[in-house]
């Protein structure tokens, strides 16, 4: 296992981070805690040292699986991080409780990287409104979190004003080769950093579908490379590949990726791909972009819209319904994310609010038909079951 420091606090991380939002489930759904706690311990005991989890993953389950798992002093191996949920947050002393009631779920006294839950432009200066930044500076003072962050994702204008608005130790974005412009991006990494905050990284696989399945387009091209490795791998060292970042998490369930993960972490050195290597990871994510039904880039010059569409999100989750083909977690992702569940505003942003008045179309430097597509995430992404799925989506993020 490779380790990078942290820079403001020099703790040695391991580059792979255990991501607790995808554990082995049962039937029911509910995690399957013996081969889960199985799981967690192996990668533990085989050099990880960074658990990362939230209050909604799991339906509230995961942090209370962690505090039994990280029992038998495998809490003290670890730092461990979870988040504090922006979104369910309406007042200064609502955080003091949420923190609390996360020390007795994960069964410990003190939270080593503690976030500011998914934040974007408007939940910032929310949180900022509650009290956000004096409870950081309490409870780092009290001993209940060390270090204190946030995870991201709004729109790449935001993000460097966030990372200037206050002290921060580290921050967690979402990136991987086809996001180098969406969210935070390469432009937000290199800020961060430069500014001394460590940085962790999620979705380093898109959920998985950067791995598997992958278009035989795009095999093709794997295929072309004189050293052999996984779709997996080449993602991983991709961004490991990057001295700015310190720890990659992956939502690990199955042994065998566990497994290559764990190896692969062995090799990700930074700045260890050759230009040849690199060339060829833009070849696929270029063919993805091919493969995409909207050729939209996340730039956001069609926001804001009138009606109040999120016309970014709308096609990022169209875009991978039909890269990815998981047709049930696309739309249970449309659901939760434009249902406003998780926004600042609590206010639903769904393709079918669009009134065409065209002004999107205007302001896209793509000259994309964006109403016409709008109208093909109504057909393919919203349907009878939408309210059922908005539905579910409550439940999941709704207070334990």
């Amino acid at each position: 296992m490779l380790y990078r420091k942290m820079p403001k606090n020099g703790d040695k991380l391991s580059i792979l981070g255990f991501g607790a939002m995808r554990l082995p489930v049962r039937e029911d759904r509910s995690i399957d805690e013996p081969r889960a706690t199985k799981q967690l311990r192996y990668a533990i005991d085989r050099g990880v040292n960074y658990v990362d989890t939230a209050w909604p993953y799991h339906m509230g389950a995961s942090e209370p699986f962690l505090g039994r798992a990280l029992a038998d002093g495998y809490r003290e191996k670890v730092r461990l991080a979870t988040k504090l949920p922006t979104w369910m947050v309406n007042s200064r002393e609502d955080m003091d409780r949420f923190l609390n009631a996360q020390l007795e779920r994960l069964d410990t006294d003190h939270i080593d990287y503690y976030m500011v839950h998914g934040l974007t432009g408007g939940s910032w200066d929310k949180m900022k409104g509650f009290g956000v930044t004096e409870f950081l500076g309490s409870a780092k003072a009290d001993g209940r979190i060390i270090n204190s962050g946030f995870s991201f994702h709004g729109r790449g204008v935001d993000f460097a004003g966030i990372v200037d608005d206050y002290d921060w130790d580290f921050c967690q974005i979402q990136y991987n080769f086809l996001d180098e412009k969406n969210q935070a991006g390469t432009e937000g990494l290199e800020y961060a950093a430069s500014k001394g905050l460590g940085v962790i990284v999620m979705e380093p696989l898109r959920g998985g579908n950067l791995a598997d399945p992958v278009p035989a387009e795009v095999q093709e091209i794997w295929d072309e490379a004189p050293v052999k490795r996984s779709p997996a791998e080449w993602a991983l060292r991709w961004i490991w590949n990057r001295p700015e970042v310190t720890v990659v998490l992956s939502g690990m369930n199955e042994e065998s990726h566990i497994e290559e993960n764990l190896r692969i972490a062995d090799e990700g050195e930074p700045q260890s791909l050759t230009v040849t290597e690199l060339q060829l990871v833009g070849r696929v994510e270029r063919k993805y972009r091919e493969i995409m039904k909207a050729g939209c880039t996340g730039c956001r010059y069609c926001m804001p819209c009138p009606a109040s569409v999120d016309i970014p999100g709308c096609l990022e989750i169209y875009n991978n319904l039909y890269m990815f083909r998981k047709e049930m977690e696309s739309k249970m992702m449309y659901a939760t994310r434009l249902a406003g569940i998780v926004s600042a505003d609590d206010e639903p942003h769904f393709a079918s609010q669009c009134i065409k008045c065209g002004k999107c179309v205007d302001a896209c430097p793509q000259h994309l038909p964006i109403p016409d597509f709008l109208e093909e995430v109504v057909r393919d992404l919203e349907g009878a079951d939408l309210r059922a799925r908005v539905e579910t989506a409550k439940r999941m993020f709704v207070r334990k």
